[in-house]
Parts: structure tokens; sequence; C-alpha cells
């Protein structure tokens, strides 16, 4: 069922949203400085292209480093993921068959808007379910 889950994941929204992280990562990492970010916004295409069967948690050895990239993250690239995330979700509800899709885009905003300090794990492991 996660497979058929993510092949019409990827044919509805996945790619766009996967290349929309893919575009802000290359453009992290062009900026030396801001490689941490691009390498979490790769980490999130991936999540963002086959989502289902996969969960983030919270990484434990997280500290303050986190908290400020996540709110430089949120001000220069996070806010336009987010936008991409609502945009398509309202645009998958309006059909009946895209709605747990929709509803799928809304959960990710959270992600989207803050990827440092998170981790993507397989729903099947025990610490997944935090």
């Amino acid at each position: 069922m996660k497979f058929i889950l993510n092949v019409l994941w990827l044919i509805l929204c996945g790619f766009w949203m996967a290349l929309g992280y893919a575009l802000a990562g290359i453009i992290c990492c062009v900026l030396i400085i801001t490689i941490p970010f691009g390498i979490a916004s790769f980490r999130m295409a991936s999540y963002a292209l086959w989502p289902f069967g996969r969960t983030t948690v919270e990484r434990r050895d997280a500290g303050a480093g986190s908290v400020i990239g996540n709110i430089i993250w949120i001000v220069f690239a996070g806010w336009w993921l987010a936008l991409g995330h609502i945009a398509t979700g309202i645009a998958l509800c309006v059909t009946i068959i895209g709605i747990p899709f929709g509803i799928a885009n809304f959960k990710m905003i959270p992600i989207s808007l803050l990827p440092l300090g998170r981790e993507i794990v397989p729903t099947d492991q025990p610490f997944a379910t935090r």
C-alpha cells in the first residue's frame, strides 16, 4: 500500500515539491556558509519525493545551533516551501481522491519550516513512534 501511495504522491505533487527542495539546496550549497542548510534541504527533498512509510523525529543531540539555524531557514527558504505545500495541499483537496494527499501536504508544513534538528526514519522502527 505504501508503494501505491508513494507512486500517486510522486505523480500528483511529490516531484514538484522535491524539485523545490532541491533548488533550495542548490542555492544554499552555492553559498559556502549555508551548506548545512543545503544538506537539510536535500534530505527533505528525498522525504518530499517518497514520504509514505517514513516519518520525522526530533534528534536528541540537536541544540541551540538548530534553533538559530531554523530561524534563519524560515526567513530565507522555509516560508517559500511552506507556501508550496499550502498551495498544493489546497489544490489536492479540491478532488475527493486528492484529499489524503492534501492532508499529507499540510502535515509537511512544520517540517518544511523547521528542518534542522529532525531526522527522517522509517515508520516501522521503534523510535519512530515518538
